[in-house]
């Protein structure tokens, strides 16, 4: 499902790991250690050994009761860390070539909201006030430095699913392509499908039971051949190729499993 707004561009983070072997034990003030090269730009992070050590410093300073940890990645583990409680979890990056912590939050493994800041306590801020339960629009109006979209703000509404097929519709009107078009609309016409939560994968329409993850991959999916023709693939691998937006739909709707309803987050 790839319909959902991005975040922050994609910015160039400080990979410590992708040229060093194995470290002796030596301190990060050590010109043998990773972070040695990002004294000048991240002092507090060298000083404190790592980003996660630097970020629960700061957490622990103000009194709050929060563990930062490691993320998933061990290549990462002086340059990131994150917060996480429940549903919702925080990430923090450091850039490389300029001071930049880059943040990104999380609910349901849904992204709701990106930015970037140069000083660490407004980071720990940031992520105190994600983790601890506000709402995103809260989080943007208190900390200038991120932002949300509209499709962030629909999943905390519960309405995410109507989001999806406004923004699939919209986006299939700019496109200079009849057959996409019509294939979009036919599908919203369907009770059936306009329930489920639409998505493009490279050149396919799929659908799922979810809009957050796990998203569902035993559904029809469809894909335009050009020409008003279209090829469905069903979830066993058959696959059939239809003449028309409508016959299409009607071909998805009766390769339909009884249980594809939508489920609750």
């Amino acid at each position: 499902m790839s319909e959902q707004l991005p975040g922050v561009t994609p910015a160039r983070v400080a990979n410590p790991f992708h040229k060093y072997a194995p470290l002796p034990d030596v301190a990060s003030t050590d010109a043998t250690h990773p972070l040695h090269m990002y004294a000048t730009l991240y002092p507090e992070v060298v000083e404190a050994g790592s980003l996660q050590n630097a970020l629960q410093t700061t957490v622990d300073r103000e009194g709050r009761a929060l563990t930062v940890e490691l993320t998933s990645s061990p290549g990462w583990r002086y340059v990131a860390a994150k917060m996480e409680a429940n549903d919702r979890s925080a990430n923090v990056l450091m850039a490389s070539g300029e001071r930049k912590f880059l943040v990104d939050c999380w609910a349901h493994e849904v992204h709701m909201a990106s930015g970037s800041a140069q000083d660490l306590a407004e980071v720990a801020g940031a992520l105190r006030t994600w983790i601890q339960g506000a709402r995103v629009r809260e989080l943007v109006a208190q900390w200038a430095f991120l932002r949300t979209w509209e499709l962030a703000e629909a999943h905390e509404r519960g309405e995410a699913v109507p989001a999806r097929w406004q923004m699939m519709r919209e986006s299939a009107a700019r496109r200079q392509d009849a057959d996409w078009q019509d294939l979009i609309e036919a599908a919203f016409e369907q009770p059936r499908l306009r329930v489920l939560s639409p998505g493009r994968s490279m050149f396919w329409l799929t659908f799922s039971r979810r809009a957050a993850p796990p998203i569902c991959h035993d559904l029809p999916r469809t894909r335009p051949l050009g020409n008003g023709r279209f090829e469905v693939t069903f979830a066993n691998g058959q696959v059939q190729q239809v003449d028309g937006a409508a016959t299409t739909v009607a071909t998805i709707l009766n390769g339909l499993p009884d249980d594809a309803v939508p489920q609750p987050l």
